[in-house]
């Protein structure tokens, strides 16, 4: 049986990355309506295109399935945008619902390409299963790169996730370079993770999978108490 969330320390974990994010300058948002949160994506320049998994039009997202987290400098300019969902696969596994382009499209066979592809080899993929945290679409404008910044903001989507879902598993797609650059420096990640072509969307992308377990999570954020 999995114990319940402690939502006190789980509000301390988020105010020491938003206080942290504020200390840079980022004022940070939290938003669950998609449609808007396309909108604010396509205009912003230098971001490339999002996926269909965060697009209503194509993926619906369920209330309460889904959140959008974005960040403001003192302008009240966008810098900073991620997107995260929530997929239930009791009856399924990370690894065959990317195969079969269903992360990306409610209904695979109307609304994708003939020749789109997803081809996932990491072995790891098909023991992701059950309640499946999945956080992409990750952009940050140029001039707050290099600074380190999602070692000040990445934990604001960790936290959230786990409060709202206490998931399975949460798990990423990223390029090698991020792992070579120590941009999120994961717990676990396995090369083939989605060898990814989407035509329409113009969309290639060849990504390293990387996650972390429920209990990795909570160790992280939600800490067992050790009593004497």
């Amino acid at each position: 049986m999995k114990s319940p969330i402690n939502l006190l320390q789980v509000s301390r974990f988020l105010r020491t990355y938003d206080e942290a994010a504020a200390e840079k300058g980022i004022k940070l948002s939290l938003g669950f309506d998609f449609c808007e949160y396309i909108a604010i994506a396509r205009a912003t320049p230098t971001k490339r295109p999002t996926q269909p998994v965060f697009r209503p039009d194509r993926s619906r997202i369920e209330p309460g399935d889904g959140y959008w987290i974005m960040g403001f400098d003192k302008n009240n300019e966008v810098v900073y945008l991620e997107a995260v969902r929530l997929f239930h696969l009791e009856h399924s596994n990370f690894g065959e619902h990317l195969q079969s382009l269903k992360v990306f499209y409610d209904e695979p066979a109307k609304h994708a390409h003939p020749d789109d592809r997803c081809i996932c080899t990491a072995p790891s993929a098909k023991k992701i299963t059950g309640k499946v945290a999945y956080h992409g679409d990750l952009w940050v404008r140029s001039d707050f790169r290099g600074q380190g910044i999602l070692k000040h903001t990445g934990g604001i989507g960790s936290g959230i996730t786990l409060a709202m879902w206490n998931p399975d598993f949460l798990c990423w797609l990223a390029r090698r370079w991020t792992l070579e650059k120590g941009v999120y420096n994961p717990l676990h990640y396995e090369s083939g993770g989605a060898q990814l072509r989407l035509v329409e969307e113009n969309i290639r992308e060849d990504d390293w999978l990387m996650w972390m377990t429920r209990e990795e999570l909570r160790s992280i954020i939600d800490p067992p108490v050790l009593t004497s």
